[in-house]
């Protein structure tokens, strides 16, 4: 093990410093069906613990993911490796940008041990943006997939990944080590890429999520979209058959919720019943698995999701 129980904390201005020369945008008032009490259960304070103790971080608390009390409470986490710096700027990102250090030999082998401790059935990881490395951290994240398949080959893998622009093979290296599920977020509509993913590139990102399923047509694919950023309903029905064609398995759909005064506004809270709209259509283009609310997250309720979803896929081959 090679971690520390203390984690520095960053202020505003170092966490985004790229934002820093941006107005401020007033953060809206949260609709009841928003809020979300504060985390203070024993699971949360010993998920916490470990957190710490194996010098891991999690997108939970790099995100500011309004989720993080009630999947802690149950032992749910998603790993964020490869640092807490990110060398892209999101408009809706909370993870810190700036210049990455150095990988951490030891990570693969601390989330292994981690997960052994926190009993999971499925643990999702993700990562910060690397696209200061090669292969863009594409062999990092294939020794963490390794790490957890043995020591813990009933645990299932989901990975979130980056968009490996211009990195390649590095989606190759990711589906050899063979994770159970292979997501990657779209985010949001290809107008807004310039201003909300200005490091991105919408039909990378598509064709990273056809490449999953060219090279192993068995894996399980999916992406994320939030709502609340300025889209509209027709473009969204449009990402759903961009992503139906990248024959994508599941898509989950949440509010998006604005991190601080220098992040992107909110345009809008999407209603319940609208988010039930769009889970109806998602189903009826032919997802296998469809998660839609206002607090639906990538990893929100995953190990569930995934159990659903590959009984989903069993039902529809008979």
């Amino acid at each position: 093990m090679d971690g520390s129980l203390d984690k520095p904390l960053l202020t505003r201005a170092e966490r985004h410093p790229e934002k820093a020369h941006r107005p401020d945008s007033p953060i809206q008032r949260k609709p009841d069906w928003i809020r979300v009490r504060a985390p203070n259960s024993p699971e949360y304070a010993e998920t916490k613990r470990l957190m710490r103790q194996y010098g891991l971080s999690t997108v939970c608390e790099e995100a500011a993911c309004p989720n993080i009390g009630e999947c802690w409470k149950q032992k749910h986490a998603t790993f964020m490796i490869m640092g807490e710096v990110c060398t892209r700027a999101c408009a809706f990102c909370n993870v810190a940008t700036g210049k990455p250090g150095a990988l951490n030999p030891h990570e693969p082998a601390n989330i292994a041990e981690a997960v052994g401790k926190l009993g999971l059935g499925h643990v999702v990881v993700t990562s910060v943006d690397r696209d200061d490395l090669p292969d863009g951290g594409a062999a990092h994240f294939a020794e963490v997939i390794i790490a957890l398949h043995r020591a813990a080959p009933t645990t299932t893998v989901e990975v979130l990944t980056p968009d490996f622009m211009r990195k390649e093979g590095a989606v190759a290296t990711v589906v050899a080590a063979r994770p159970d599920v292979f997501n990657h977020n779209l985010e949001t509509v290809p107008r807004l890429y310039p201003t909300i993913r200005p490091g991105a590139r919408y039909f990378t990102s598509l064709r990273l999520l056809a490449r999953v399923k060219e090279i192993d047509p068995s894996m399980f694919t999916k992406s994320g979209l939030m709502v609340g950023l300025g889209e509209t309903r027709e473009e969204l029905l449009q990402v759903m058959d961009d992503l139906r064609a990248a024959d994508v398995d599941f898509l989950t759909v949440g509010q998006y919720l604005q991190p601080t005064p220098k992040h992107a506004p909110v345009d809008r809270f999407w209603t319940p019943a609208e988010f039930d709209e769009l889970a109806a259509m998602a189903r009826a283009k032919g997802f296998h698995m469809v998660s839609a609310s206002p607090l639906t997250r990538s990893s929100y309720h995953a190990g569930d999701d995934f159990a659903r979803l590959r009984a989903a896929r069993g039902r529809r081959s008979t």
